[in-house]
């Protein structure tokens, strides 16, 4: 006979919360609690009509967890509450990454006192919000070198500097309701890659919602159309001057999106098992049949190297800030690409199976296996495609780069 499925351990096996402080597991257990009782719910059906759920978003700033309250918990921690929201919702994780990560680590890494002051903390409590503009419609992984957006600096009637901005950006998730867009343009004059706390109210900004997706629909990702905007000096970032000033936030960026794949293949082994346990075939439940017990430990193993891989990231995070090495330590980004390939490619093979182990009922969103199986295609291509991060990780090792 199974076990209750309370007595059965967590998918965590092997324990790495226990490597938290007290505090930060009393506070993963808090977001714990207020995911089951406000998202989980209702993930399925915010995804079903593709509407996000904005009247939650003063819950989640209360819940403490942005930066830059976040700087006192570990990086193990912040890694760990990506993957608990990813669990729950990725669509919701990935708002959060796409606002806190990179829209205001940005304004924290490379903002002016003066934009700090005037943005920082209603982008913390979340009554601004905050996307990330750097793909366009042509150039995805290639945007470092093809980018077409410019800026042109003019001087304007009253003598102030402002810029001048065209092009055109896609995917731009948060990109149809956000107040400003952390966007990036060549400068026309010097070619080199300028950034800019954009008001996204500015006439010139043309913004329209990307329909019919598959993925993270509840993730509401715009077309961004730029005709002749006219953005002050002051929204300039003037602590960037090259696309090279950008990696910082891809790498950090890229770290999370391997914590959602960690996420998305604890969701998939949780209603797996779940399932496994309740559902009946030739008089027994799935669970009691070999190649399902041989599904779930494969699903399991997948997500725990997954995890194990990302606990040692974090450690390197954490061991660099100790250091006090700041941008010279930490994981390179070659660490940090293959990772990323693998979480992601261990990811597609867990949720496959899980949608498998689920039968006809994995296809439908009503058992939320269908929602995880079609989100993990979005986790497997944002942030560096597969394809891309492996490359990236191959020229580390070979010392060749086969990246034209």
């Amino acid at each position: 006979m199974s076990l209750p499925e309370r007595e059965l351990p967590s998918a965590d096996f092997y324990d790495f919360e226990a490597l938290l402080s007290a505090q930060e597991q009393a506070k993963l257990a808090q977001l714990r609690a207020f995911l089951a009782q406000e998202v989980a719910p209702h993930a399925v059906g915010w995804w079903n009509d593709a509407q996000f759920p904005a009247h939650i978003l003063p819950k989640i700033a209360a819940l403490d967890l942005a930066a830059p309250d976040r700087r006192r918990y570990s990086h193990l921690f912040t890694g760990l509450v990506v993957a608990e929201m990813t669990r729950v919702d990725t669509s919701l994780a990935t708002f959060f990454l796409v606002h806190h990560d990179l829209f205001v680590q940005a304004l924290i890494d490379f903002g002016s006192q003066e934009q700090q002051e005037r943005m920082l903390a209603d982008a913390v409590a979340l009554r601004t919000t905050g996307a990330f503009a750097l793909t366009e419609p042509d150039h995805g992984s290639d945007v470092a070198g093809g980018m077409v957006t410019t800026a042109r600096r003019v001087m304007g009637d009253d003598g102030g500097t402002h810029w001048v901005i065209n092009g055109a950006k896609r995917w731009i998730g948060n990109g149809t309701f956000c107040e400003r867009m952390l966007l990036w343009a060549r400068d026309a004059e010097t070619g080199e890659v300028r950034g800019f706390f954009l008001d996204a109210t500015l006439s010139g900004v043309q913004r329209s919602k990307i329909e019919n997706k598959i993925a993270l629909r509840t993730v509401q990702n715009a077309h961004i159309t730029l005709i002749d905007v006219q953005v002050p000096e002051r929204d300039r970032i003037a602590q960037v001057n090259s696309f090279a000033d950008i990696n910082k936030l891809l790498l950090s960026s890229r770290i999370s999106v391997a914590w959602q794949a960690v996420g998305q293949q604890l969701a998939a082994f949780d209603i797996a098992r779940a399932y496994a346990l309740e559902r009946q075939q030739f008089g027994r439940p799935l669970a009691a049949f070999q190649l399902i017990q041989s599904q779930l430990v494969t699903m399991l193993g997948n997500a725990t190297s997954s995890l194990a891989m990302m606990v040692r990231i974090a450690g390197l995070q954490d061991a660099s800030e100790s250091a006090g090495s700041g941008d010279s330590g930490g994981p390179t980004m070659a660490q940090v690409a293959l990772a990323k390939a693998h979480t992601t490619s261990a990811m597609r093979e867990t949720v496959s199976l899980g949608r498998s182990i689920l039968g006809g009922n994995g296809i439908v969103s009503d058992y939320s296996m269908a929602k995880v199986f079609a989100d993990a295609e979005a986790i497997y291509t944002y942030e560096g495609s597969h394809e891309i991060n492996t490359l990236i990780a191959g020229r580390a090792i070979t010392g060749i780069s086969a990246i034209v």
